[in-house]
């Protein structure tokens, strides 16, 4: 599981727009948002790297990035 800090995530669009990208990349990983910590938790089998250049496409800067 990856924990990455992820800014400009405001409401419900914001979970849709980094849940669709992710997915986009692996169809089966399981996407939290955490709005008020900006905090997006992804269960996926893709490289971190992957996952966070994703999001970042997407129009989200990421901030950080852990394994957990």
């Amino acid at each position: 599981m990856y924990e990455l800090q992820v800014e400009n995530m405001s409401c419900g669009h914001c979970v849709n727009a980094v849940t669709k990208a992710v997915q986009a990349i692996d169809a089966r990983a399981t996407v939290n948002v955490d709005l008020a910590q900006r905090k997006v938790r992804v269960q996926s089998a893709a490289a971190l790297e992957k996952i966070s250049g994703a999001i970042v496409e997407a129009g989200y800067p990421v901030t950080g990035s852990s394994t957990v």
